[in-house]
């Protein structure tokens, strides 16, 4: 007897209609150099966590319902006497999305979360790292329906990082435009159309 396994939705969306419109798009020979998701990393800095781990655990149950995943927590490297930080006190958490996580973060991210956004005008296109790896900064981890309002001490931001295959930003552009992030368009952008 065959199990049916789970596809989350965005995957599923990439890989029967997205990847070759990219392909065409890009004009690329093979379907494999197409770019794709390789993982996605939410980080949560807390300076404030070095004067009370209270707010550090806290973090880390929130960044575990929206990661689906225990979360690492972040130490400081190095000590800095104006921030009166000392190596080795914990100041934040991470968690790094793979596979069917990091399709159903992403499709959350884009379809629930950033509408919730006050005020949302789009993503900005600028955001790239210049490798194809996108980042964006939330400010108030709240937007996201899987962290509990009553139980929250206070909004938190956090960076978004994606990481894709893309060699060059444009291409990567394309790949989160084609699953449906929700970018807003430049003057320049505007008037191409």
């Amino acid at each position: 007897m065959a199990t049916a396994t789970y596809v989350p939705r965005l995957r599923a969306a990439y890989d029967t209609e997205i990847r070759a419109a990219l392909k065409d798009q890009l004009e690329f020979s093979n379907t494999m150099m197409v770019p794709r998701l390789e993982k996605i990393v939410l980080n949560m800095g807390l300076g404030e966590a070095s004067r009370n781990i209270k707010i550090l655990d806290a973090a880390v149950v929130e960044m575990a319902a929206l990661g689906g995943q225990q979360p690492t927590i972040t130490r400081a490297r190095k000590s800095i006497a104006a921030f009166k930080l000392r190596q080795g006190v914990p100041i934040g958490c991470r968690v790094t999305l793979r596979r069917e996580r990091m399709w159903e973060f992403l499709d959350r991210l884009i379809s629930v979360a950033l509408p919730r956004v006050r005020d949302f005008r789009g993503l900005s296109p600028t955001s790239f790292d210049g490798r194809g790896d996108y980042t964006l900064g939330v400010e108030d981890h709240l937007i996201f329906p899987e962290v509990d309002y009553s139980k929250n001490e206070g909004s938190k931001g956090m960076n978004v990082t994606i990481v894709t295959s893309a060699d060059a930003d444009e291409q990567a552009l394309y790949l989160l435009r084609g699953l449906g992030m929700p970018f807003r368009m430049d003057t320049d952008q505007e008037e191409a159309l």
